[in-house]
């Protein structure tokens, strides 16, 4: 009965699984697109060089964490008799159903050449634990380990965070222009102006200089004068066209006034002014007609210069860039139906046909636009 028993608890206590394969998950593919790591990467010194390559690309990024600690698990597992490998596989940046099936395909290449009976599971949060089901119809899994940063939970972590943004802004030079400097500047004559009684004209004053700086900022114009002083090809474009943009923008308002019948107004509306000129629906109108082409071809040609920058780079941003410029241009009809909706007092109706047709040539841009994105960036592709 002793020796039964004996051998009972040896059952017991022997390993269900005595092969295991220890996989770390990327279901967002960090690893591929930051660093440049093809997946599946099998081995301990594979995937240590693979985590080193992430982590020089992003300090910050999690899943660098993720694949030093698979190792580790993997040693572990060695030093404790099983035999063991580790590999990392990945996803695609738009996880989904993509990222899963890839994930399954790279699983299943591994253990095509490593037969393992079990597999412990890596990962850095839920998003990457979502796969489990998948993976466990093509192999038992017999455990799950998640990697949670120890300084994460700290509130100083927070604070030294929080403080580590406010240093930026105060001491770096790139954001205090923009988040000390314009806030400074608008303060200043605010006061001033509140001293000497100019508070409504100090006010127009203030939303220009702050609508500039935002306009500054959003189109680049800084770092264009910039790199005015060492001037590339696509530095060069991008300023000639964005001046041209805005001079062009312009002649755009000029013209707007230009295209105004002021035979149909009032000659006490003229006298008013200029906020009082465009409460006339008609006069309204006529103005966005005039301004109309000027303006979209001014947005265009800044949009244009944007693209050919990012094209003699050789940059991704390219296709963004050309959906953009199409977006524009399917807009038009739609924009210049509503000034004949004001002139004209036209059916609200007739703005559909042409906004069905600007979103249906939108949309057909985008998907053959971002499908050819697909598949210069390398990721699994849509089918044809």
């Amino acid at each position: 009965m002793s020796l039964n028993n004996s051998k009972l608890e040896k059952d017991v206590q022997a390993p269900i699984t005595s092969r295991l394969l220890v996989i770390c998950v990327d279901r967002d593919n960090d690893v591929g697109d930051k660093a440049g790591v093809v997946t599946p990467v099998v081995g301990r010194n594979a995937c240590i060089e693979a985590a080193q390559k992430l982590a020089l690309e992003d300090p910050e990024d999690a899943d660098a964490n993720s694949i030093f600690f698979a190792v580790k698990t993997y040693e572990d597992l060695a030093r404790k008799g099983y035999q063991a490998e580790v590999i990392v596989v990945a996803g695609v940046e738009d996880r989904g159903v993509q990222a899963d099936e890839k994930i399954v395909r790279e699983v299943k290449s591994v253990l095509a050449s490593f037969s393992a009976n079990g597999a412990v599971i890596v990962s850095d949060g839920e998003d990457d634990e979502s796969v489990i089901p998948i993976i466990q119809n093509v192999i038992p899994i017999v455990s799950v380990q998640r990697v949670v940063m120890k300084v994460s939970r700290s509130v100083e972590y927070s604070y030294a965070v929080f403080g580590k943004y406010l240093k930026m802004i105060a001491y770096d030079s790139k954001y205090s222009k923009f988040f000390l400097g314009v806030p400074g500047i608008l303060l200043v004559i605010g006061g001033i102006g509140t001293i000497f009684g100019y508070t409504q004209e100090i006010f127009a004053v203030l939303v220009s200089i702050l609508g500039g700086a935002f306009l500054i900022r959003a189109f680049d114009v800084d770092r264009a004068l910039t790199n005015l002083s060492k001037p590339t090809p696509a530095s060069l474009i991008r300023t000639f066209t964005f001046i041209t943009g805005i001079i062009i923008g312009l002649a755009g308002i000029l013209s707007g006034f230009s295209a105004i019948h002021t035979n149909i107004l009032d000659p006490q509306i003229l006298d008013s002014g200029i906020p009082n000129l465009f409460a006339d629906r008609v006069v309204l109108g006529e103005f966005i007609a005039g301004a109309l082409p000027f303006l979209w071809m001014g947005t265009g040609s800044v949009f244009g210069g944007i693209l050919l920058s990012h094209w003699l780079k050789g940059s991704l941003r390219q296709i963004t860039d050309i959906l953009r410029l199409i977006v524009l241009v399917s807009l038009y009809p739609t924009v210049y139906q509503f000034t004949n909706l004001l002139i004209y007092d036209e059916s609200s109706f007739t703005l559909i046909p042409p906004f069905l047709a600007g979103l249906l040539i939108t949309l057909i841009s985008a998907t053959f636009l971002f499908r050819k994105y697909r598949k210069k960036k390398g990721g699994e592709v849509l089918t044809e």
